[in-house]
């Protein structure tokens, strides 16, 4: 019988500091999904997020190479967009005073600037961060010295055989606040153990007695099998560090981002992929709206509890919460000081 591992204590579900800790620990060295391929499929097409309080933007080049930036202006730190997503003839534009940039980050004029000594354009690109693809997933990356992204979702594509997601595109996108730290709803996300008291009509088409979940890598795959054939869900979720699930559907999927806002707000948004002109099922929607409404209430309800300082620590099941105990472990070790 394994031990039963003790959780992360309270106050870091709860500290500002704690979430400035894993701004830099967490999110500035991870590879977060940004953006499907699709698009940003033409020339000059851009996308904009801003994922743990860092605005980025990814951009296609006029040939055809995908670049990422941080959305921040160098001249006084003003945004290079003014929305979500779209198409730039030639230059980004910095919404604030006008100065330009290639599509490959190179400033090419600070409009109206005047002499200056000591200026010198080739010293005021834009700031880049990685940028790779994964089945029509555009992943970022904010250091670029980070190891490739291909290690790290190998244990979901050795699962992923004969599944093909050629073809797919965004059909709908709904976001969700939350008022908890993004802990809390991603530990939720890691165990199959609350299915039977939260979660109904799930609990109905998946055989919850049968549930598993295995931790590889830092990648965490659900299992279950469906009780009776045509099941909404396909019986496989998986989760990839440090915030997104990937949710199967018969004809699909459904991304699952867990974007922290603060540290006391977390923004989730649902990216539903189908085949080119199909569109999402009533009953994937209905089902997925019932889930994630259960979610919230429950994770919400978690939080105004650590939040009242009664609750210090707990012990986590080793039959059912292996996952969280290594997502526990996964944020000690990366908001640790090094040697």
């Amino acid at each position: 019988m394994s031990a039963a591992a003790e959780t992360l204590p309270a106050v870091l579900y709860r500290d500002p500091a704690q979430w400035q800790a894993e701004r830099r620990g967490v999110f500035a060295k991870a590879w977060q999904f940004f953006v499907h391929e699709s698009a940003v499929a033409a020339p000059g097409a851009w996308a904009a997020e801003t994922l743990a309080g860092f605005p980025l933007l990814v951009v296609r080049g006029h040939d055809g190479v995908l670049r990422g930036f941080h959305n921040v202006c160098r001249h006084r730190a003003g945004p290079l967009s003014d929305g979500e997503a779209g198409v730039c003839e030639a230059v980004l534009t910095c919404r604030y005073h006008g100065w330009t940039y290639t599509l490959d980050g190179r400033l090419r004029a600070a409009r109206d600037f005047g002499p200056a000594e000591g200026f010198d354009p080739r010293d005021f690109g834009l700031l880049p961060i990685r940028v790779e693809t994964w089945r029509g997933l555009v992943f970022v990356n904010i250091d670029l010295d980070a190891s490739p992204l291909g290690p790290v979702v190998a244990p979901l594509e050795r699962r992923l055989e004969g599944r093909d997601w050629n073809g797919l595109t965004v059909m709908l996108k709904r976001s969700h606040a939350m008022g908890c730290n993004w802990k809390t709803y991603v530990e939720n996300y890691l165990e199959g153990y609350h299915v039977p008291a939260m979660h109904p009509g799930l609990d109905a088409e998946i055989d919850s007695a049968r549930y598993e979940v295995e931790v590889e890598g830092r990648v965490v795959v659900h299992t279950a099998p469906l009780r009776e054939p045509g099941a909404v869900y396909d019986g496989l979720w998986a989760w990839l560090w440090p915030n997104l699930g990937v949710n199967i559907y018969g004809q699909g999927l459904m991304l699952e981002r867990m974007s922290p806002v603060g540290h006391d707000r977390t923004r989730l948004d649902y990216i539903y992929l189908m085949p080119a002109g199909e569109t999402v099922a009533a009953e994937t929607l209905a089902m997925s709206d019932q889930v994630v409404a259960e979610d919230i209430w429950i994770v919400e309800r978690v939080q105004e509890n650590l939040n009242a300082g009664v609750y210090e620590t707990g012990r986590l099941s080793p039959r059912h919460e292996g996952a969280v105990a290594a997502f526990q472990a996964f944020v000690r070790d990366a908001v640790s000081p090094g040697p």
